[in-house]
């Protein structure tokens, strides 16, 4: 896409990443309600007017909708056993569409709901798969490629080429494993285990202290040491398959790590981006060529997983407590407990669409614009 103007790579590498994340999720839940038993009425790409639409063999229409920011499966029956509005007037247990939705067991549901979240992982473990046998697996590397003046790393005598080993007789083989060791530490000394042409170094570093994200947090520690790029070792197709499922364990707990530290105050909740700064980020890593693009397609999948499995009611997670709970009861919620959920669950993520909107255009610097048009 490098021969495109920004604009028009921005657009088009926004529609293929969400349509195709978007895809797979719904694919997930279409073919676990196929195997279910369950009769799905729509399978649709995007919201709003349909561009293109058919209806296959089955039954099933599939459209592609004008606004590419999200799709939806309808399964027979799924708005509730009393919203059904259809026209089948077959008696009970006779309807050749097969049993509705909310008829089936709480078992089969749940799979259903959860088979979306679940073929994003699985998306995403491929496309790493994909990428190690195609381009290679990312080996880490600990060599320090810089020192900063006046940081903790050259007080202490560390110098660019060294290769840490360990860090209080932990081992690490990765740069992230370093800062993951070390931010937390401020101003504790830490024992730096290093290899120098050849022969172990021992060295005691304090790291500095960085204010943290949000005002009370905890600071956060520094070395002032940079990591070089990564090299890239080709693998056999069942170590990339392996390697591919590993990663995407990785990315997933990295992304965990990451909310519960913005939970937690250490960590600042401008990170946070929506539809714009992914669109914005789509455009920055399909210039830099396909393994980029589908390298940040791969973790966006998981993002896209985890996002949907909070307990939060309209999303797959919110669907899967209430399934939960009904397990738990032997019968299903009162009607207006899971109305409340869901108006709960829309303000919820109401709020969470217009903070993340406001964080990417405070990023694009649209505020400051402003002031400094009527400052």
């Amino acid at each position: 896409m490098q021969f495109l103007p920004d604009p028009f790579r921005t657009i088009l590498a926004f529609v293929v990443v969400l349509g195709v994340l978007v895809f797979f999720h719904e694919l997930g839940h279409y073919a676990a309600a196929r195997w279910r038993g369950i009769y799905v009425e729509k399978f649709s790409i995007g919201f709003g007017r349909r561009i293109a639409a058919w209806t296959d063999r089955r039954g099933t229409e599939w459209q592609i909708g004008w606004l590419p920011l999200g799709g939806y499966v309808k399964l027979y029956g799924q708005e509730g056993p009393g919203d059904v509005t259809d026209s089948v007037d077959a008696p009970a247990g006779h309807d050749p569409r097969g049993p509705r939705f909310h008829d089936k067991p709480v078992l089969d549901r749940a799979i259903v709901v959860a088979a979306g979240p679940a073929a994003n992982f699985v998306l995403a473990a491929v496309l790493f798969a994909a990428l190690f046998m195609a381009v290679g697996r990312p080996v880490g590397t600990t060599t320090v490629a810089s020192v900063v003046a006046g940081g903790a790393a050259e007080r202490a005598g560390v110098l660019a080429g060294d290769r840490i080993l360990s860090l209080d007789d932990v081992p690490v083989t990765r740069f992230e494993q370093v800062q993951a060791h070390v931010q937390p530490r401020a101003n504790q000394p830490i024992q730096l285990r290093l290899m120098r042409d050849g022969r172990e170094v021992t060295l005691s570093a304090t790291p500095l202290p960085r204010p943290g994200a949000a005002e009370g947090a905890a600071p956060v520690g520094l070395l002032g040491i940079g990591g070089g790029a990564p090299t890239y070792e080709r693998t056999d197709p069942f170590s990339a398959v392996w390697g591919g499922i590993a990663y995407t364990g990785e990315v997933t707990v990295q992304t965990l790590g990451g909310i519960w530290q913005m939970i937690a105050g250490e960590r600042g909740t401008e990170e946070l981006g929506g539809p714009l700064r992914i669109a914005q980020l789509s455009g920055q890593v399909a210039s830099l060529g396909l393994s980029s693009l589908v390298t940040f397609m791969a973790i966006l999948s998981v993002n896209l997983a985890l996002i949907n499995l909070f307990p939060i009611p309209v999303l797959d997670g919110g669907h899967l407590v209430f399934y939960a709970l009904e397990a738990i009861r032997g019968r299903p919620l009162p009607p207006r407990a899971v109305e409340y959920g869901f108006r709960a669950g829309l303000a919820v993520l109401a709020t969470l669409f217009i903070f993340a909107t406001w964080n990417d255009l405070s990023n694009f610097g649209l505020f400051r614009w402003v002031h400094g048009l009527f400052g």
